[in-house]
């Protein structure tokens, strides 16, 4: 909940208004211009005779060409008629009786001027009045005139509105202790500053999308008990030249004025990128404008008026040197994915909110939820939430959760695809190939779910394994582990069908990523060493990597990947064919229970092996 409320009216409320006024104006103006314009009608001269005859003439005025007059069973009508050579017309009139007048039927000069007046002078007056009304409160809703177009438009949450604490945060503790002293410097200051101790600035939270750092800052305001200013990046950048720097002048005299207080600025990145050295098409003068009047900023209020600044971004390669040097963002925090414990802790902190079944193991969805960030697990706990709905279930199961997971990583069941029994054959052989392959190799994840039915993602079935404990290293040998059991689906394909097919597309791409960081990056292959032969650009947005070597080298790397992958596929097929007998046991359950566990796998395959150690 914001500060301050908007008390701005719509501007439907101003469209009422000039309905209204238009209405008024059309019915007191508009009788007088119809009396102003009455009804004309032309007759012939026989009728204009008979009509004074008669004595219904009252009123004639005699013009050049024609003849007007008005009538006493019509006084509003104006009579016309053509003038004829008729020297008795006056006497016709004399002795037609003594009340007819001759006279102006109506005074032409003035009413010329009074229907411009009223048909163009005071319409044209009523729009261009309306045109500066509306014009003045577009302004306000801008800014207030181009004077005003700097205000900063920060969402100011008072001390207890951002309605979070560190409690409401989970799997972050290391970035908690670091904000924890901010707090403690907004509460007591007075000890810092008895020991000359000055509070870091600025702090910036570095970390992948969805960890937290937003709900971390809010955290930290809503500890410390001050006014919170919250503001994105995106929204310094104006249409205007300098309309960014302007709303960074205004949000520093918002918040020196509610001093101590908290300024946030979500997606830094959006105006902390690194300046270029060239101008014109290749710059952009309104960013870095931006830019350096926020480091100005930051130089020129004093930090010991409990002014603190937080930042968030995902691309911190990206950002300014200038603005990550000591007396600015002094301070940078890392906020990265949770580890077991972290995940552990914010399904629990998420779970708080929903009706949960008493026997669930947060402890089994973390570990199968390995490089999932926050935002990820509160969502897991959602979908579980919303399948237990729809199942009729007034509570959470584990069961719900552990199919969340899967609609995170897969997608949802597309119970309705059809498949051929010939392809759906092939999807279990591939499935079980991938399973056996892991099961049969040494340091490597235990087998999770084997599942042949559809999901939206466009998987036709997947093998999940899940860890038993969290892995922070990668030996040589359980990346090689890895790659074969990649291959292991192509290979069940091969053994048993002599054919390839499009199913093992995404095994080929992550087995030939994993290859190649194994000789670019991790300095596992005995042609180059330790050698680096690649960079990483945007660690937390994808990882994208570029090579850094001669195109020569590029090819002997090209030609040490595919010796890996080709070692690595020969080995799954030894595998497979060491284990035929299993493969088509395995692979006719899974055809005919479609989606089998980890303990019915390793139970049909432990059974298998007792059996043939009794022979």
């Amino acid at each position: 909940m914001k500060e301050t409320q908007n008390t701005r009216k719509p501007f439907i409320y101003y469209y009422g208004i000039v309905l209204i006024v238009i209405l008024l104006l059309n019915s007191l103006v508009m009788p007088y211009i119809n009396k102003m314009n009455p009804e004309v009608q032309e007759v012939d001269y026989g009728t204009f005779l008979s009509m004074i005859q008669s004595g219904d003439v009252t009123t004639v005025e005699v013009e050049e060409k024609q003849i007007a007059f008005l009538t006493k069973s019509n006084s509003e009508k104006i009579y016309l008629t053509n003038k004829m050579e008729d020297p008795y017309l006056v006497d016709r009139l004399l002795a037609a009786g003594q009340n007819i007048a001759f006279d102006r039927v109506y005074p032409k000069e003035n009413s010329m001027f009074v229907n411009a007046l009223i048909s163009w002078v005071l319409p044209l007056i009523f729009f261009i009045a309306i045109g500066q009304l509306m014009s003045r409160q577009m302004q306000k809703r801008m800014g207030s005139g181009a004077m005003q177009f700097g205000k900063s438009n920060a969402k100011i949450y008072v001390e207890a509105q951002t309605g979070k604490r560190f409690e409401d945060v989970a799997g972050q503790d290391e970035a908690k202790e670091a904000l924890t002293e901010i707090v403690d410097f907004l509460h007591n200051p007075q000890k810092y500053e008895a020991i000359g101790a000055a509070m870091p600035k600025g702090a910036l939270l570095v970390g992948p999308p969805g960890t937290g750092k937003t709900l971390l800052a809010k955290a930290v305001a809503g500890e410390a008990k001050v006014p919170f200013f919250s503001i994105s990046g995106s929204e310094f950048v104006e249409m205007f030249v300098g309309m960014g720097a302007a709303k960074v002048r205004d949000l520093f005299k918002q918040a020196q004025e509610k001093a101590p207080c908290i300024i946030f600025i979500d997606e830094i990145d959006t105006i902390g990128k690194k300046r270029d050295s060239v101008s014109g098409m290749g710059g952009n003068d309104e960013r870095e404008q931006t830019l350096n009047q926020l480091l100005t900023e930051m130089d020129g209020f004093d930090g010991q008026k409990g002014v603190v600044i937080l930042a968030a971004t995902n691309r911190p390669e990206s950002l300014d040197r200038a603005l990550l040097r000591p007396g600015r963002f002094d301070r940078r925090i890392p906020v990265e994915l949770p580890d077991l414990a972290g995940r552990e802790a914010i399904l629990n902190v998420h779970a708080k909110n929903v009706k949960m079944d008493e026997s669930i193991d947060y402890n089994a969805i973390a570990r199968a939820t390995a490089g999932a960030s926050g935002a990820e697990l509160a969502n897991i706990i959602n979908e579980g939430a919303l399948r237990a709905v729809k199942s009729g279930r007034n509570v959470t199961t584990q069961e719900d959760l552990e199919e969340a997971v899967e609609v995170v990583i897969a997608g949802y069941q597309r119970k309705n695809a059809v498949i051929s029994p010939k392809e759906k054959k092939i999807v279990a052989y591939h499935e079980i190939g991938h399973a056996l392959v892991a099961a049969k190799q040494t340091e490597s994840a235990p087998v999770h779910k084997i599942t042949i039915i559809p999901r939206t993602s466009g998987a036709l079935g997947y093998t999940m394994q899940v860890a038993e404990e969290e892995q922070f290293l990668l030996s040589k040998e359980e990346a090689f582990n890895k790659i074969v059991t990649f291959t292991g689906g192509r290979a069940a394909e091969e053994v048993v069908f002599n054919t390839f097919t499009t199913g093992a597309s995404n095994d080929i791409e992550q087995a030939t990523k994993l290859a190649r960081a194994m000789v670019t990056r991790y300095g596992m292959s005995e042609e180059f060493d330790m050698m680096a032969l690649e960079s990483v650009a945007n660690p937390y947005l994808g990882g994208d990597s570029s090579l850094a070597c001669s195109s020569v080298t590029s090819s002997k790397i090209d030609d040490e990947v595919l010796k890996i992958i080709k070692n690595a596929h020969e080995k799954a097929i030894n595998i497979l064919k060491e284990n035929e007998n299993k493969l088509h046991e395995l692979a006719s359950y899974l055809l005919e229970k479609e989606t089998i566990t980890g303990d019915e796998f390793m139970e049909i395959l432990n059974k298998e092996q007792m059996g043939s150690e009794a022979l």
